[in-house]
C-alpha cells in the first residue's frame, strides 16, 4: 500500500489509477507526485533514483513531471533506512 511520505496517510488509489502531478494528500495537503513517494527513489544513487533514464529532480518533496513515477511507500522506506542506520551505529559503537 502506498502512503504519503509526510504524514503516512494511505493513498486511496483505485486499481489502475495514476497519481497525477497536481494530486495532494487528503490529510496533510503534501504533493503526491514526488520523488519521496516513488518506488524508484533511492538515496545515494545517481539522481537518487533507480531509474537510470530519469531526469534530475532538485526538490524531492515537490511535485515533478517524471514519467517514471510509480507510487511507493515513502514513509516505510524512511523507517527502514533509520532502522538500518541505527543497527550500523550500534554495531560500530565503542
Amino acid at each position: 500500500m502506498s502512503r504519503c511520505f509526510r504524514c503516512g496517510e494511505p493513498l486511496r488509489l483505485l486499481p489502475g489509477e495514476r497519481v497525477r502531478r497536481q494530486d495532494t494528500c487528503s490529510h496533510c495537503q503534501a504533493d503526491l507526485h514526488v520523488c519521496l513517494n516513488c518506488t524508484y527513489y533511492e538515496p545515494g544513487r545517481q539522481n537518487d533514483c533507480r531509474e537510470p533514464q530519469s531526469e534530475p529532480v532538485l526538490d524531492k518533496e515537490r511535485a515533478n513531471f517524471c514519467d517514471y513515477f510509480q507510487p511507493g511507500d515513502g514513509l516505510e522506506r524512511e523507517e527502514q533506512t533509520s532502522k538500518a542506520k541505527s543497527a550500523l551505529e550500534s554495531l560500530f559503537r565503542k
